[in-house]
């Protein structure tokens, strides 16, 4: 016989004092890192479909004007409305809108900047075409229309 006796009863706990904070940490890591929207999106929003779309290296060089009917049709009407930064614009005010986006880059990527028209599928054409008209004036030649892949079926 043997003078050792096995221990039956053995119990490997994991220690879980430290559970806590390693939870916070996540917490915290992830609130930092995590970006928010930027702008509430107030107008309709119903993209064309494209079958070929391509993706943009520099998006910090991107800003967006979004064109379509509003949401809140009592307080706005009906006619589709210009939004930039969480208010609505005329195209009047487009080439004022450019310079203040220009003025917040780098004085090398101000000549970079692209203009992305989200723009609403039942949107009228004379209204891109004035928008268009004054991103020129405001020189702003880099245009990008967003659309959303078309899946064949």
């Amino acid at each position: 016989m043997s003078k050792f006796k096995k221990k039956v009863n053995t119990k490997q706990e994991i220690p879980t004092s430290s559970m806590p904070d390693v939870v916070f940490m996540l917490l915290f890591f992830f609130m930092v890192t995590t970006k928010m929207r930027e702008t509430n999106i107030n107008v309709e929003q119903h993209m064309p479909q494209a079958t070929q779309l391509r993706t943009l290296a520099k998006k910090s060089l991107i800003s967006y004007l979004y064109i379509g009917s509003p949401k809140k049709i009592d307080q706005f009407g009906k006619e589709p409305k210009i939004q930039a930064n969480d208010v609505f614009i005329e195209p009047k005010g487009v080439i004022q809108w450019v310079n203040s986006e220009k003025a917040k880059l780098d004085e090398v990527d101000r000549d970079a900047i692209t203009i992305s028209l989200k723009v609403d599928v039942e949107s009228k054409r004379g209204l891109i075409a004035d928008v268009e008209t004054e991103l020129r004036r405001a020189n702003a030649r880099k245009l990008l229309y967003s659309a959303n892949q078309k899946i064949d079926r």
